[in-house]
């Protein structure tokens, strides 16, 4: 027979554990929009709770809900890790669009991009409100700011906190908070206007094309201003004639990929297969039935966290 203390103490933790992980969604979107990586947000977050445990004698719901007293360690947790660390950016963020012919160069370091965050990650009810502040030129954007105005903006713009709500979680006054969020909104450079619901006929075209390397049907279903990325290099194109240009001039790269449908910063995503090896992680945005954007992450070690086989002969665990 086991002790009754005992078997209560180890209930009440298995509850405290539950309550915890109750708010992993959330805080994930708040750390991914403060650090710009998937696969350190996933850090933050699992530092946020082991502190959050560890202190939770110290835990009094009477001085800020659990909610707030989480956001408050998660903030802190990626304060830290800005500390000295580079800001992360898109290709387009680095420099001019690239002339059609011009080769890719060198691959930049990891820690250069912002990276892709996996839709199943996050609050399903956080992503159908508020899709657009996880894109990718919005998460980009954000990193333009000073780490505590970063805070503020995703705190009060984003998740709709109260200024009195973010100055006690930051240990500051109000008017301080609004100076900040003043400043960092006239800081946050714009964006395009995010893009409206998931064409589906639309995608499947584009998935039959990339499989079979359709240049003319792949080109005829971009915007004129569409525009193509291959992280880890700086290297992108502009324009509907640039990317046909491009294509038509490859030696058939994509011919004989398998694409497998995943989700990714509230848009459509795909493991890119070839030989049936991981090969790179696709986001595709749209709009207006046509195809505005394609990153190409050629990154295979992304495809664990999105929840993709490691061979496109395994059994499919895709998530998002």
């Amino acid at each position: 027979m086991r002790c009754p203390h005992r078997g209560a103490d180890r209930d009440r933790a298995d509850v405290i554990v539950m309550e915890l992980e109750t708010h992993r969604p959330e805080l994930a979107g708040y750390c991914y929009r403060m650090l710009g990586s998937a696969f350190e947000a996933e850090d933050a977050v699992q530092e946020t709770l082991v502190k959050a445990w560890r202190s939770r004698d110290r835990f009094d719901p009477l001085r800020a809900p659990l909610r707030s007293w989480l956001f408050a360690i998660a903030t802190n947790v990626c304060l830290d890790m800005l500390r000295g660390s580079v800001r992360r950016a898109r290709a387009m963020d680095l420099g001019p669009a690239a002339e059609p012919g011009t080769p890719l160069g060198e691959p930049v370091e990891p820690a250069a991009w912002v990276y892709p965050l996996p839709d199943h990650l996050l609050d399903p009810a956080e992503l159908a409100v508020s899709r657009e502040s996880v894109r990718l030129a919005f998460v980009a954007a954000l990193q333009h700011l000073p780490p505590r105005q970063r805070a503020v903006l995703i705190l009060r713009d984003v998740l709709a906190w109260s200024a009195a709500e973010v100055a006690a979680l930051l240990g500051t006054t109000v008017p301080a908070v609004n100076s900040a969020l003043q400043r960092a909104r006239a800081t946050l450079p714009a964006t395009d206007a995010p893009p409206g619901g998931v064409d589906e006929d639309l995608l499947a075209r584009y998935v039959d094309a990339f499989e079979r390397f359709d240049v003319a049907t792949l080109v005829s279903l971009l915007h004129e201003d569409a525009t193509m990325s291959m992280p880890p290099f700086t290297w992108w194109l502009s324009g509907r004639d640039s990317i046909r240009r491009v294509l038509v001039a490859s030696d058939a790269p994509c011919e004989g990929s398998r694409l497998v449908r995943t989700g990714a910063n509230g848009v459509p995503a795909y493991g890119q297969y070839r030989d049936g090896e991981p090969f790179a992680l696709v986001l595709v945005e749209t709009a207006d039935g046509l195809i505005t954007g394609v990153t190409t992450y050629l990154e295979p070690r992304l495809f664990p966290l999105f929840g993709l086989p490691m061979s496109s002969g395994s059994p499919l665990r895709t998530k998002g």
